[in-house]
């Protein structure tokens, strides 16, 4: 039995048969319209989720499963002092696959470690994101047609976002990528994945404040929201300066971006430039397939 705790627990080789089988997937919907027959889903969600939870159980539903769980904390019996391996040890009871998001950091890897089915960690507070990192790599490789020899740009709340945190640790292992981070000061990438991944694999990057200054240099443009609550009061404002009039149409970048919500779009000043790019949403949604068919399937 396997476990989806970070995008290092599959290989190079794993991965790129995974996209074959999303793409396959994709392709010819029928064909797996029945894989997960009689099987059941559990989507354990302690905090809030519209995308991540509606596209895996999008998925399991694809696959002629069935889902339950809950979509907060409140409305389990985490509210009344269950632990999450007392819980995982009673969904295990009653589903076949789990998918698990949490607020703390290293709650789904407790979980794994107490579960008799396989989790999926679907965003543990600012650590992974594997499912969103597996929709990325996809999405990444069907605008530029491989994944590696890049420059990519990573913009936006670099201190909290574990999905530039699970990306960047899913690219390191591919041969000639650069990165440029662009942020400002108190949002940069934290110290341990610069340190410990970035500098100890050898992989270049430079850390610039103006996404003016990033863009003409860049193969792809990864954008990430932000998460303004995880951010204290006087860090709310930092981000403007990275959006407000940068970018446009025309400007040959692919722009590869994480939803973005309404807030940004009326404060930021990014909407035109960045109509029609949201194509995780469409590596999501289209057939209705959602991001964990590929691990679902597998397993």
């Amino acid at each position: 039995m396997r476990h989806l705790m970070s995008p290092l627990d599959f290989s190079v080789e794993e991965l790129d048969r995974l996209m074959d089988l999303a793409g396959d997937i994709e392709a010819h919907p029928d064909k797996y319209a029945h894989a997960c027959d009689g099987k059941k889903l559990a989507t354990l969600f302690y905090e809030p989720s519209t995308r991540t939870r509606l596209s895996h159980e999008a998925a399991m539903l694809n696959l002629g499963g069935s889902i339950m769980g809950f979509s907060s904390a409140d409305s389990s019996s985490a509210s009344k002092g269950e632990s999450v391996s007392d819980t995982i040890r009673t969904i295990s009871c009653y589903a076949d696959i789990c998918a698990m998001r949490h607020p703390k950091e290293g709650a789904p890897m407790v979980a794994c470690r107490h579960s008799s089915i396989p989790v999926i960690n679907a965003g543990d507070g600012g650590h992974q994101h594997p499912t969103q990192t597996l929709t990325d790599l996809l999405t990444i490789r069907s605008l530029k047609g491989r994944l590696d020899h890049m420059t990519i740009g990573l913009c936006g709340d670099l201190k909290f976002g574990r999905t530039v945190h699970s990306l960047i640790h899913a690219l390191v292992r591919y041969e000639g990528i650069r990165f440029v981070l662009i942020s400002p000061e108190e949002l940069r990438l934290p110290s341990y994945i610069r340190e410990d991944v970035l500098d100890q694999k050898g992989v270049p990057y430079e850390e610039v404040v103006r996404l003016e200054d990033a863009l003409p240099n860049l193969d792809l443009l990864y954008m990430t929201r932000v998460h303004l609550q995880k951010m204290l009061q006087g860090q709310r404002q930092l981000w403007r300066p990275l959006l407000t009039g940068t970018i446009h149409p025309g400007q040959g970048q692919q722009i590869l971006m994480p939803p973005i919500y309404p807030f940004h779009l009326a404060h930021g000043g990014v909407g035109q430039g960045v109509n029609g790019r949201f194509k995780q949403v469409e590596a999501w949604a289209i057939s209705g397939q959602g991001k964990c068919i590929p691990f679902v399937a597998a397993v």
